[in-house]
């Protein structure tokens, strides 16, 4: 592996850019990724920095981002909400999203995602439901539409990831 890397590295700037190199999954484990990399440009090296994915009073967000050479490629974030209308999507509405099917709601723009589900606890001595609003961005539009199409794909699959961490009970599907 040395050896290989040590060949990469000597390659001439003639040779195509790659993705740097990344661990097998993303973000609390909820993303492969071989699945972000359509959205990721090419460079050197990559950042990923996260909270932890716990979401209760005293920590209502969890954030995960990914960048490349110092340039935000993709982020998620998780944000609790106490009352439905807590989740506003008005900022979005510039950028004419399509409507996604992935919680409870969802849309889906150009560069972007968001969803949102109601979150019963699992143990009935806890809270009450909240909402769980969940947040994709990537950064650079990219030139192939087809990573623009992945994006409801992946909410699903975050929705579905928040859904079992959390433990939520009486939440829609993904």
């Amino acid at each position: 592996m040395a050896l290989l890397q040590s060949v990469v590295t000597g390659c001439s700037q003639e040779e195509a850019k790659a993705v740097p190199e990344l661990p097998e999954r993303l973000c609390w484990n909820a993303f492969a990724s071989e699945d972000l990399i359509p959205f990721l440009a090419t460079g050197e090296e990559a950042d990923i920095r996260s909270r932890p994915f716990a979401l209760a009073e005293d920590l209502d967000t969890a954030n995960c981002s990914l960048d490349i050479d110092g340039r935000p490629q993709f982020s998620a974030n998780a944000a609790l909400r106490d009352f439905e209308d807590e989740v506003d999507w008005t900022t979005y509405e510039k950028a004419s999203p399509a409507p996604m099917d992935a919680g409870e709601k969802g849309i889906v723009w150009h560069n972007g995602a968001v969803s949102y589900f109601p979150c019963k606890p699992s143990n009935p001595a806890s809270a009450p439901k909240k909402y769980i609003e969940l947040t994709l961005h990537t950064y650079d539009k990219p030139d192939n539409p087809e990573p623009l199409e992945a994006l409801p794909a992946l909410m699903k699959q975050f929705v579905a990831f928040a859904q079992r961490e959390l433990n939520c009970t009486g939440a829609p599907r993904p």
